[in-house]
């Protein structure tokens, strides 16, 4: 049965991406760090290549890119110059936005309801995971208890400032399962199921 999982790289302090993040500095200042375990000397938003990947770090990118469809949020989104199109081999993208479709991406369902869109995507994915990303898209998810697992991609950095991952939950707990931890290169991955109240 299809999950939706986010994958995200954060800092021990809990951000995702360095202060001033624009389009052109998408992961912000110095934001690149979180991703060094995956593109070692490269830029992020542009490195595709991943054979240089080996043991943890190769099967999450291997479970990532075996995903059936993207659930993203429109800031992500643009940030992102929409990966041109095509996040990875053709797989639904569903926006989460109240503003106007980009035309510059006719393939991309723009949704506005997450839990609408989250149904969207499992249906689209079938048997295969729905990747997740964004942290306004996994905090709404999260709200509407439509986000199935996190997977965080723990970076042994300490950024101080920029954006972080959860800010502005409810005060609600979410009580959160480890169902995997595992260390590759540079990097702790904790994946969780998101629990729900009994």
């Amino acid at each position: 049965m299809s999950k939706t999982v986010l994958y995200m790289s954060m800092s021990v302090d809990g951000f995702i991406a360095g202060p001033n993040v624009a389009p052109g500095n998408g992961l912000g200042d110095n934001g690149h760090r979180l991703h060094e375990w995956l593109l070692p000397d490269a830029d992020a938003d542009r490195r595709t290549d991943l054979d240089h990947l080996e043991g943890a770090n190769r099967e999450v990118m291997d479970e990532v890119m075996t995903t059936g469809a993207v659930v993203v949020g429109r800031r992500t989104f643009e940030l992102a110059d929409g990966w041109g199109g095509d996040h990875h081999d053709g797989v639904p993208i569903f926006v989460l936005s109240r503003r106007q479709p980009d035309p510059r991406w006719p393939g991309v369902t723009y949704v506005s309801d997450v839990a609408a869109a989250m149904k969207m995507a499992k249906d689209a994915a079938g048997d295969k995971n729905v990747l997740v990303h964004g942290a306004r898209t996994a905090q709404l998810a999260l709200a509407a208890g439509v986000l199935d697992e996190l997977q965080i991609h723990l970076v042994p950095v300490l950024i101080g400032q920029g954006e972080p991952l959860f800010e502005d939950l409810p005060p609600d707990h979410i009580e959160l399962e480890l169902l995997h931890a595992a260390d590759g290169p540079g990097v702790t991955h904790l994946r969780y199921r998101v629990r729900t109240a009994a």
